[in-house]
């Protein structure tokens, strides 16, 4: 048992009884893919933050996984901005490109 002071008062602690007004601890779960592919949907994001929000997840790969990224238009102005912004470090792969829509792979290096 430890005891904690405060200010005003002291409380005995013991990390043995679990607190009944904290809810149990969760196993960590970790947000990674056996593949290693990450899709990304960018027809339900709002125009305004899509790009905000590529470059967020591109920015959350670890180097060898892919972000397949799904659109209903070629993304040439993103792309021009990810080269900018990335240069090498992010791998381009069309998967589909019709006029219906695309499908791009991008593979962090």
């Amino acid at each position: 048992m430890t005891q904690v002071n405060y200010p005003r008062f002291s409380v005995n602690y013991d990390p043995s009884i679990p607190n009944p007004t904290e809810p149990p601890m969760q196993p960590i779960h970790v947000h990674t893919n056996p593949e290693g592919i990450y899709p990304f949907d960018a027809r339900g994001i709002a125009k305004r933050f899509r790009h905000a929000a590529i470059f967020g997840a591109l920015d959350a790969l670890n180097p060898g996984e892919v972000m397949r990224f799904v659109n209903d238009h070629d993304p040439l102005p993103l792309l021009q901005q990810m080269q900018n912004r990335y240069g090498e470090q992010v791998a381009i792969e069309y998967r589909q490109r019709e006029a219906a829509g695309v499908v791009i792979d991008f593979t962090k290096r």
